[in-house]
């Protein structure tokens, strides 16, 4: 079973489940991950029940007053296609819905995703840092 929560409460390393950032060549630790995590605005994570591990979240960085952005939705590799992304990101754009706008970037194979979930396609500019791609301090 999956339960959804919207704090870090309970959560250290050792609660992240290995498979986040798939593919990425230099991948955020967990110890990163926990730290973006409580650095954002807004978290929604997903967690196995039977592990008690989180498998999935989503974060937002936001003013609160007009704008909000989603950087990041991840949910491991064995646990997608069960619904799980759709449900985080159902959960943040709930969460986010009296704002005027809310923003996000994604590759073009999971725009229709988005799109389902009621967002619109859009032209944007952007900057990576891959360098940094696993975190930094500031």
């Amino acid at each position: 079973m999956m339960i959804y929560q919207d704090h870090l409460q309970g959560m250290t390393e050792t609660s992240v489940a290995p498979g986040f950032f798939d593919g990425w060549p230099n991948p955020p630790s967990p110890a990163v991950l926990i730290r973006l995590l409580a650095n954002s605005t807004f978290i929604i994570l997903a967690i196995d029940t039977d592990t008690k591990r989180m498998i999935g979240f989503i974060n937002c960085l936001s003013d609160k007053v007009l704008t909000a952005y989603i950087p990041l939705l991840e949910v491991i590799p064995e646990y997608q296609g069960r619904g799980i992304g759709k449900e985080l990101t159902a959960r943040m754009l709930e969460r986010l819905k009296g704002l005027y706008m809310v923003d996000l970037l994604c590759d073009p194979d999971v725009q229709e995703f988005y799109a389902r979930l009621g967002m619109k396609k859009a032209t944007g500019m952007l900057l990576r840092n891959y360098e940094h791609q696993s975190g930094a301090e500031l």
